[in-house]
């Protein structure tokens, strides 16, 4: 009976062992969990905290784009004004062009004439021609 008692006594101990590691085993499942809930606690916070911080960066970018949109449109136009003064002062430097070539020609017929008479001859046909086209300056 001694042998029987012996293994009796050697099994006790091996499912004390066994009980044993299914506790610490239990303690350790429950403390990861504890760590993971920890982890996607902390994940989900630093998620949150990025998208309110995206959810301001992106109202500040529309606020920048709103006023860029509307610094385009005064400025556009403003070219638009830029781009019609330069089509007057074109048609206006043509007509002054026409006049210089004008009176570059009757300069060179009036050669031979006093120059006094031959100016106050071209002077008010020319400004009858060209001068209201240039308009005042």
């Amino acid at each position: 009976m001694g042998s029987s008692s012996g293994a009796s006594s050697g099994s006790s101990v091996g499912v004390g062992n066994v009980d044993e590691r299914k506790r610490k085993r239990m303690i350790s499942n429950r403390e990861s969990a504890r760590r993971s809930r920890m982890r996607k606690r902390k994940r989900v916070d630093n998620l949150a905290a990025e998208a309110g911080r995206l959810v301001v960066e992106n109202r500040r970018i529309v606020e920048t784009l709103v006023l860029t949109e509307g610094m385009y449109i005064d400025v556009e136009a403003d070219n638009s004004v830029l781009r019609a003064q330069v089509a007057e002062l074109s048609s206006r430097l043509d007509s002054l062009n026409g006049i210089i070539g004008y009176v570059n020609s009757m300069n060179s017929l009036c050669g031979r004439r006093t120059q006094g008479n031959c100016m106050d001859d071209l002077w008010e046909p020319m400004m009858a021609d060209v001068g209201p086209s240039i308009g005042m300056f």
